[in-house]
């Protein structure tokens, strides 16, 4: 039920005057004796100096991008060459980067993920267990690094600090469209089983690698901080500009490759019989067989036997690139059907290790259900190919593809499928900064595939109510509890590499995704929710929101102040507990209704639902605004009852994080 329709009720039940104006005389007990049964300051909770900007140019204070906003803009051109037998990649790069700010830009910074994997890397430093000595590489080797700057080229003078480099320039980039073009020849050493995102390992028809992090990434400047050069340590995740991404990979002629993007050469990298049967896949929704398991050691899968071929891929507007390689890959696909008659295509590429009715033959399916509803939900899905990629990256996004574990079945890789393809929204669309900020990605993403569970194949796997990927085995608003309880917890604005392991995931995906849920079915009801939450995304696809953005957006377009709860759910940990003191009939009258008092025992406000149940079995609810709570810590109000009641209880549905349901229940005398 919305929070309209419940707030609906006090006027259905005609009780309006009644149950406000007892509020505002209803102290039962004496301010100190409540006090101390109380921890609750309605003037923590409700202070009038949340945000602490107002606004600007850049960005509004109704949550959009402002008047002229502005970020700049990467375009890459890569070719690439994978050494399938020294798991090494040759490359070289030419960075086109536009300067769109106003500033002069005197120095530029990039990002280099791979030089995480050496020994002297500082994410050694960040983890509770130290790799193992064997588990390093020596990051990036550059062969050259020159800059194309008014027409000619000359070196770069860099320097290259952990998991950045930093090029110092001879002459400023202006501001408002300058542009400058950076070119890079490197390699550097692919890191085995323990790459974690990027890596390669062995199957029964060939190793399977898995390519990501792979190229020199330009470092986003904004106007937030201006250069965000947070070292690449493990968990904060990306924060990266948009742009076109023409890239090549050349590989082993038996290899297949599924990368982001649109294959742009397939004639000269695929069979003419695989070229058909992906123009039958573009008008399927059942899935079609690209490459069989019984073709996969079949040499006349591929156009050549023997060489090398290379995979021409681009990508439009995207922040990001990966790809996956094996000769061991089976590959089927289906039609997406979006909004507008428009149509994308999903892809499966797994090993015959994987192949099963309860495993990675229905990968495509998930991956087609899951994008159709998340593009009617919320937000049209933009690519042209959406890649699923079996490998031990275990669960792992980036725009159009994603690496899924290639062991997992059934409800598993569903789960696992809805939230990395979900991630193409959150960040990948909504360019938020996964490395600061890690829940406006992996809390947004958990929380929209919660619904994507129960949507899909009628409920198939629902409910997905608890962690990332886990079905739910219990009822969220109790799983909270205990972390929110946890005196060691930290909040949910804390940097994502200061959160220990194993807060990680409670605080970064649980506790924001549930928060989201209490917004929409308990707050603000899902027809405002879902507006809100859709004009943020659509205000902020392709770009750079703050959190303070997305908490403005949520505010002016749901028309509610939730300074409160930000404050209190995203800021702190603050419990929530409220207690039934005492429920007797007015005058000893049931006629008269009945008097019911509601203590607020924690620091936590939220509206709140009471239900009165009847001697004669038949029960009666209403529902009490946040407002109750911003002058009180007790209230008292008298619910017009006129029959026998044999019971009164806060919270009936378990809805709320409460921290002691046992007071939540009050038996009438």
């Amino acid at each position: 039920m919305s929070g309209n329709m419940k707030l609906s009720l006090l006027y259905t039940f005609g009780i309006t005057g009644l149950l406000y104006g007892s509020i505002a005389n209803a102290q039962t007990k004496t301010a100190s004796t409540i006090d101390t049964l109380s921890n609750y300051k309605p003037s923590d909770l409700f202070s009038p100096s949340f945000y602490t900007d107002k606004g600007g140019v850049f960005r509004s204070v109704n949550g959009a991008p402002g008047a002229k906003y502005w970020q700049n803009r990467a375009d890459y051109q890569i070719k690439a060459k994978l050494d399938t037998v020294s798991k090494i990649i040759n490359a070289s790069a030419n960075i086109a980067y536009t300067n769109n700010s106003p500033d002069e830009l005197k120095f530029l910074w990039l990002q280099l993920d791979q030089n995480t994997y050496r020994a002297d890397a500082r994410s050694n430093y960040n983890i509770d267990v130290h790799p193992k000595t064997d588990q390093h590489t020596s990051g990036y080797h550059f062969a050259s690094v020159e800059l194309l700057q008014n027409g000619k080229v000359i070196k770069a003078n860099y320097i290259v600090n952990d998991t950045r480099m930093q090029i110092r320039l001879p002459k400023s980039i202006a501001g408002n469209g300058g542009k400058i073009n950076i070119l890079i020849k490197y390699n550097y050493a692919i890191p085995g089983e323990f790459g974690g995102r990027t890596d390669y390992t062995q199957t029964k028809n060939g190793k399977i690698f898995e390519i990501a992090q792979w190229f020199p990434r330009m470092c986003v400047y904004d106007d937030t901080r201006g250069w965000d050069t947070l070292p690449f340590l493990g968990s904060g995740e990306f924060y990266l500009d948009y742009g076109d991404i023409d890239y090549q990979v050349t590989v082993p002629w038996d290899m297949i490759v599924a990368g982001s993007g649109e294959l742009v050469n397939p004639q000269e990298v695929l069979t003419a019989k695989q070229i058909a049967r992906l123009q039958t896949a573009r008008n399927s929704d059942k899935t079609i067989m690209i490459r069989t398991a019984a073709e996969v050691a079949d040499a006349s899968s591929r156009p050549v036997n023997k060489g090398t071929l290379s995979w021409h891929f681009k990508m439009y507007n995207t922040r990001d690139v990966a790809f996956g390689a094996s000769k061991a890959y089976i590959w089927d696909a289906a039609r997406v059907n979006l909004p507008e008659g428009k149509k994308s295509l999903a892809m499966s590429v797994y090993p015959v290790e994987s192949v099963g009715n309860d495993a990675w033959s229905r990968s495509t399916e998930y991956l087609k259900g899951s994008i159709e509803y998340f593009s009617q939900k919320w937000f049209t899905y933009p690519y042209p190919v959406a890649v699923n990629e079996a490998g031990i990256a275990g669960g792992m996004e980036y725009p159009g593809i994603v690496f899924d574990g290639i062991t997992d079945k059934t409800d598993v890789l569903f789960f696992v499928t809805a939230h990395e393809i979900g991630h193409n929204w959150f960040p990948m669309i909504v360019g938020s900064n996964e490395r600061r900020f890690a829940w406006m990605d992996e809390g947004f993403n958990t929380f929209i595939d919660v619904y994507a569970s129960d949507m899909f194949n009628k409920g198939e796997y629902a409910p997905k109510r608890d962690g990332e990927y886990a079905p739910g085995k219990g009822n969220p608003a109790d799983e909270i509890v205990p972390i929110i309880a946890d005196p060691n917890s930290p909040t949910i604005m804390m940097a994502p590499d200061a959160i220990a392991e194993k807060y990680r995931h409670p605080i970064t995906y649980f506790k924001p995704a549930f928060g989201l849920i209490l917004l929409r079915e308990q707050i603000l009801g899902t027809d405002r929710f879902d507006y809100a939450f859709k004009n943020y995304i659509n205000n902020w696809a392709y770009k750079h929101p703050t959190p303070d953005d997305f908490f403005r957006s949520m505010d002016n377009g749901a028309g509610e102040d939730l300074s409160w709860f930000w404050k209190g759910w995203y800021y702190n940990n603050y419990k929530l507990d409220l207690a039934i003191t005492e429920a007797k009939y007015v005058d000893g009258d049931p006629k008269k209704g009945i008097s019911i008092t509601v203590l607020n025992k924690e620091k936590m406000a939220m509206p709140f639902t009471v239900e009165v149940k009847y001697k004669d079995g038949t029960k009666q609810r209403i529902h009490l605004p946040v407002e109750t709570w911003i002058q009180n810590k007790s209230v008292t109000f008298t619910f017009p009852s006129s029959k026998e009641v044999t019971s009164v209880d806060v919270d009936p549905d378990a809805a709320l994080p409460d921290l002691n349901r046992a007071n939540n229940h009050f038996m009438v005398k």
